[in-house]
């Protein structure tokens, strides 16, 4: 199996290079004419979001959708995928930061109960716990 960088989604989703785009889609077309899965990490993930919001200025619920549609992709093989749907799921319920969603629900799925941090922000959401 082959893994995805986040380059190479942020490519695909916002197709700011039309080359390594074109390139991108012929890739993840050959990927599903030949039943291939291709492997997303969770740190891709938390870059994916990362790039989109600060280069991109992505507003939220794009990157959201985006997700949803990535998850839905039968090419598309995510390390921990239950902690990504969370996140997504969780996203449309709370203004809590993506990136922090997304170590919330990576740590549940670690059998973590809640975030302790120093975040005053993160902690307004039940899932954080402020450390004071």
């Amino acid at each position: 199996m082959k893994a995805v960088d986040t380059n190479v989604l942020i490519r695909f989703l916002v197709r700011d290079d039309e080359h390594q785009a074109k390139l991108v889609y012929e890739r993840f077309r050959a990927a599903e004419a030949a039943r291939e899965v291709l492997f997303i990490p969770l740190l891709v993930v938390l870059e994916t979001i990362w790039v989109l919001e600060s280069a991109y200025e992505t507003k939220r619920e794009e990157i959201v959708d985006s997700l949803s549609d990535l998850m839905q992709m039968p090419i598309f093989e995510f390390e921990a995928l239950s902690t990504v749907q969370g996140m997504v799921i969780s996203a449309q319920k709370t203004s809590t930061d993506l990136s922090d969603l997304l170590i919330v629900h990576s740590a549940r799925f670690s059998g973590c109960d809640v975030i302790l941090t120093f975040d005053k922000r993160a902690s307004g959401n039940e899932l954080f716990e402020l450390l004071e």
